[in-house]
């Protein structure tokens, strides 16, 4: 019974890791998107 408690444990730690992983990976800047520097005058 204590091994049956042991896999459930190690499967949901490595679903909660896959999934943390793919949401890092679902939110990258694509290479082509360049910074626009702040200008110091105020457009008001």
């Amino acid at each position: 019974m204590g091994i049956l408690i042991f896999i459930v444990i190690v499967l949901f730690v490595a679903g909660g890791l896959l999934i943390l992983l793919r949401s890092a990976n679902s939110h990258k800047i694509p290479d082509n998107v360049k910074s626009i520097p702040y200008s110091d005058e105020k457009d008001d």
